[in-house]
């Protein structure tokens, strides 16, 4: 185990890595054009360079300042690096191409080579215009070093539910709302909307149910997997970060760690990311999917219109077996082929409609060793864990063992309930995979500072003790051999 961690989380923090003053178009609602950004690659390491796009609107000139994310004694995150001041000049924005794809060309407004001393984490550039108003660009710094854990960040699915500039996400083909089919594409080379933080309907913050300042331009880090990260960092686990195109690109890359951790909503990988993981089972690496709706559909990347590879994705298929339930109540998604691999064999638990719901997690398998020391007794829950995607429907895999398992419920009168089943099957060389079944698993590990709790079917908690256990029992398991 490295102490590289734990050394740099000993490092002053700072809330200034916090948005202030993000200004939201009335029209476009999730776009801030006073000033947004992207960057040239997903990750990049120690001594690469990285290029950063940025418009402002109306001109004027802006800083960035680099923030590592992690603990730092609870503060979130550490500043690494103050740039400018530039002249903000506004860029234009890109008309709608072939499969409504909108690829930025923009000019860059500055350039940065990653020092040797920077820790693999995701980091925020921090965007400030003259007049205060600020945004994100989010990317990785990666290394090579062995670790314990990889965090795969789930930026493929961050990019996947951009809607920038406005309604041009994956989900979005001008005709239907939230459609799940082929012939859409879109951009890395764009940037990145405010994302929603998920609150029902008749929440009595319910206006607000898109309103994470936050999430401007940081895709759904800061909502979905930052506090994941926040807990391991303040404990000193061995962790290092990567994106989700490096577990594309880079096979072996997978094998310097002993367990691979996917937080969240983790839902969209190529065959070959697919393939990369499954392999690194079979290979004795460890996968833990703290995560719901993870490896549901299929993408493929191609390179953007200068030939820089992996920067255009858009959706071929869906993981699994047909469901026709998921094909009847998501526009588009029966118009796939359904001739990729099974996700079950993959992760334990299918894709299954009705796929959104909720529910309290239902100790089910007391004496299992992922209840070793919470006290947790048969027909004990855990209030709301379970949502708003999750998976159900167990593989025929040779020990699987399902440990927690009930029924997920929505208020929508045209879906049925759900069944929610979290597994741990056994790799051949005593590694193991981790299902968690939901995207809110890591709500109950920490509360970092802006984090803002979801709320839609169930409530999480927050923080609890019994799941921060497990956590540390699965964790365990993933590395002891």
């Amino acid at each position: 185990m490295s102490d590289t961690i734990k050394i740099e989380n000993e490092k002053p923090g700072s809330l200034d890595w916090m948005l202030s003053n993000p200004r939201f178009d009335e029209v476009m609602r999730y776009r801030c054009p006073a000033i947004e950004g992207y960057c040239s690659r997903s990750s990049v390491r120690a001594g690469e360079r990285v290029k950063f796009y940025v418009s402002a609107n109306p001109p004027q000139a802006f800083t960035i300042d680099i923030f590592r994310t992690g603990y730092y004694g609870g503060k979130g995150a550490r500043l690494l690096r103050s740039l400018g001041k530039f002249d903000g000049r506004t860029q234009a924005d890109p008309p709608a191409g072939e499969l409504r794809l909108r690829e930025c060309q923009w000019e860059a407004a500055a350039e940065l080579e990653i020092p040797a001393d920077w820790v693999s984490g995701v980091y925020l550039a921090k965007l400030k215009t003259e007049s205060g108003i600020d945004s994100y660009i989010v990317f990785i710094v990666r290394d090579e070093r062995r670790a314990d854990f990889i965090f795969k960040c789930s930026d493929t699915t961050w990019h996947s539910y951009n809607r920038w500039p406005h309604w041009y996400s994956l989900y979005d083909n001008g005709k239907t709302n939230w459609y799940t089919g082929p012939g859409v594409e879109i951009s890395f080379d764009r940037p990145m909307t405010k994302y929603c933080t998920i609150l029902s309907d008749d929440s009595p913050n319910a206006r607000d149910w898109h309103d994470q300042p936050l999430s401007t331009g940081s895709g759904e880090w800061l909502l979905w997997e930052h506090p994941f990260a926040f807990w391991m960092e303040s404990l000193g686990y061995d962790v290092t970060y990567i994106s989700s195109i490096d577990a594309h690109a880079d096979r072996a890359g997978l094998l310097r760690a002993r367990g691979i951790l996917s937080v969240g909503h983790d839902e969209y990988y190529t065959r070959e990311m697919y393939n990369n993981m499954l392999g690194a089972v079979e290979a004795g690496v460890s996968l833990g999917f703290f995560s719901g709706n993870s490896v549901n559909g299929v993408i493929e990347l191609s390179p953007n219109s200068a030939g820089v590879p992996h920067r255009r994705l858009k959706r071929v298929d869906m993981f699994g077996l047909r469901d026709e339930g998921l094909c009847k109540n998501f526009a588009g998604m029966g118009e796939f082929p359904y001739r990729s691999p099974d996700d079950g064999l993959l992760m334990g638990a299918r894709n299954t409609y009705p796929i959104t719901g909720g529910a309290d997690w239902l100790c089910t398998r007391p004496s299992h060793w992922i209840y070793q020391g919470t006290g947790m007794k048969q027909g004990d829950r855990i209030m709301g864990l379970i949502g708003w995607e999750w998976r159900g429907n167990p593989a025929p895999i040779p020990g699987l063992t399902v440990v927690s398992e009930g029924t997920t419920h929505t208020k929508h009168a045209a879906r049925t309930d759900g069944h929610y089943t979290a597994t741990v099957h056994s790799g051949p060389k005593r590694n193991i995979v981790f299902n968690a079944s939901t995207i809110w698993w890591a709500d109950a590990l920490a509360n970092p500072p802006g984090y803002r709790r979801p709320s839609v079917y169930t409530t999480p908690q927050g923080p609890d003790k019994r799941v921060q256990k497990m956590t540390a029992n699965v964790l365990k398991e993933m590395i002891r051999r």
